[in-house]
Order: C-alpha cells, then structure tokens, then sequence
C-alpha cells in the first residue's frame, strides 16, 4: 500500500491537493512535506535560481495544515503525483520516489522576524498581472529555456517600490499559489535578509538573489 498522508478532515486534504496543483506548473513543480505534531507544512518554489549565475530571487510558498498528529516526515516529491487516497476523504497519497531539488535545502530563520511596513492584497494582485504581462511582452518569440529564464529573472528579480523594495516575484507568487483573496492586507516580517509575508490563506519568503560581481579589494596589512 503507498504511503498516506492523513489530514484532520477531508476538507484540510482537499486544501493540500489544491495547493500541489498550483504548485506543479510553478517552478521545477516539486513540493516539501513536512510534519511535526500535528502540523504540515508544504513548501514549494515558484521561483528559485538555477545556476551560479541566476540572478532569479529565491521565493517560496508556504501552506500550513493540520494533519494527524502521530504524522513524522520530511520529503519533497513531485506535486502532481500527489493523489486523493479512493477509501478515505482526509487521505493524500505519496509517491514512491523523492525529490531533491536544491531550495529544499535552504532554510529560513524559526525566529527573530521583525514587523514591517504591511502590503495591500490588490497591491499584490496588481503588481503580479502587471509582471506577467511584460514577461509575455518581452520573450521573444520562439525563445529558447535560457532566453526565457533571462528574461522571468530580470522581471521578477526586480526590486518593486510598491512592495517596499521587495522583488516582484513576490506578487507573482502569492498570485499564482492563489493566496490572494478577498480584501486584506499582508502582513510582513524581516530576519535578515529574508522577508516574510503572510496573507490569510498562506505565506511567502524570500530571499534575495546572490551578489554578483567582485567584491571590493580590501587591504590586508603590508607585504
């Protein structure tokens, strides 16, 4: 029998199965599992850097839920293997493979976030049409992966002035995973280089993208 994941209710398991399918043409598609006590966190990667010189921020989608507490895992598959259990509503079926997608092993802080300024739901929505339109704009036509990715990169790795500063594929990603709902205002959170912003039907985090280039030529004493 394939592995389950068994939800507190059949209603918590539909909402993980809506979250893999947002999930799976978003990114490289996969989703992290993982549960402790009760609770499941599931992550995934609308948009992450592929390559040293990927200049794509690395923005994450988090949808929490309550599952059955004797639950213990932490493993990413591809989301769109994941499957309602044909016996038991509150079941989610596992693939049989895993996953090991390099954002996975990236982790932000458990703690020491502190308050920001706060961003408008149709801010977000807003910003997020506004980008996907000129990445269709922009790609060329016939545009191979690479001119593609050059181009998502340079869209959505852009500091946004109407979200604070953050990158626009923070819009995108609450756009796309479907957290945007309703009138609301997201509430966001700094630890370090990390911000997170939480809206009522899920979080994103993001990292900014590598520093590119040389670094400054300091002087280490004389010679």
């Amino acid at each position: 029998m394939p592995q389950r994941l068994l939800f507190a209710d059949a209603h918590a398991a539909a909402d993980a199965l809506t979250f893999a399918r947002r999930t799976t043409p978003l990114g490289d598609g996969a989703v992290r599992l993982r549960a402790h006590g009760g609770v499941l966190v599931m992550t995934s990667a609308p948009l992450a850097p592929r390559g040293l010189f990927d200049a794509t921020p690395t923005v994450l989608g988090l949808r929490v839920l309550a599952v059955d507490p004797e639950l213990e895992c932490d493993l990413v598959v591809d989301a769109s293997t994941l499957a309602a259990a044909a016996d038991d509503a509150r079941a989610l079926e596992l693939p049989e493979t895993g996953l090991s997608p390099s954002w996975a092993g990236v982790s932000p802080p458990q703690g020491g976030w502190m308050p920001a300024q706060g961003i408008a739901a149709a801010t977000l929505a807003n910003r997020a049409q506004w980008g996907i339109a000129d990445v269709a704009e922009t790609v060329p036509k016939d545009a191979g992966e690479d001119a593609v990715r050059v181009v998502r990169a340079a869209v959505w790795g852009a500091h946004d002035d109407a979200l604070g500063g953050l990158p626009l594929g923070v819009a995108f990603a609450a756009f796309a995973l479907g957290f945007i709902a309703g009138e609301e205002d997201a509430v966001v959170r700094t630890a370090g280089v990390w911000t997170r912003v939480t809206l009522a039907r899920g979080h994103v985090i993001v990292r900014g993208p590598a520093r590119m280039g040389l670094t400054e030529v300091r002087s280490t004493g004389s010679v």
